[in-house]
């Protein structure tokens, strides 16, 4: 594959995973409400802060992928939320079509914030905000 090639295959996934979260923030926020998905984490076991984290870590993260925003650093923080969504998962069996739905899914979401962290934005990213840059380490910068 040529550069052209990776950089626009390292878009279209970014945008994919970017696209997925925002609407599991939305769906998490809209259709089962705020009180809805925090009692859902509380009969977890988890704490209502937690709910309220994954919500923020969705709609943010994806909104920041989407446009290609620290898309390395934006990726990695995602990785607690998909890998909780999997743990969550994983007592309901592999295929997502079970009830409660399955752990596929979730964990193939998580594969795709590990190679979005390692390949980058790729095309038509906007990379960086010039107020919060100094804050950001340059390993996780693109």
């Amino acid at each position: 594959m040529n550069t052209s090639s990776n950089a626009t295959a390292a878009m279209l996934l970014r945008l994919t995973l970017g696209t997925i979260l925002l609407a599991h923030g939305l769906l998490k926020l809209l259709v089962f409400t705020l009180a809805g998905t925090v009692g859902y984490f509380e009969s977890l076991g988890l704490p209502a802060i937690a709910a309220y984290l994954t919500i923020f870590g969705e709609l943010a993260g994806g909104a920041a992928l989407i446009l290609g925003l620290y898309t390395r650093l934006t990726a990695l923080a995602t990785l607690p939320i998909l890998v909780g969504a999997t743990w969550v998962h994983l007592a309901n069996g592999w295929v997502f079509s079970n009830q409660g739905g399955g752990w596929e899914f979730p964990l193939l979401l998580t594969m795709l914030a590990v190679i979005v962290a390692i390949q980058g934005a790729g095309k038509f990213a906007l990379r960086k905000l010039p107020v919060i840059d100094a804050w950001i380490p340059n390993a996780v910068k693109s």
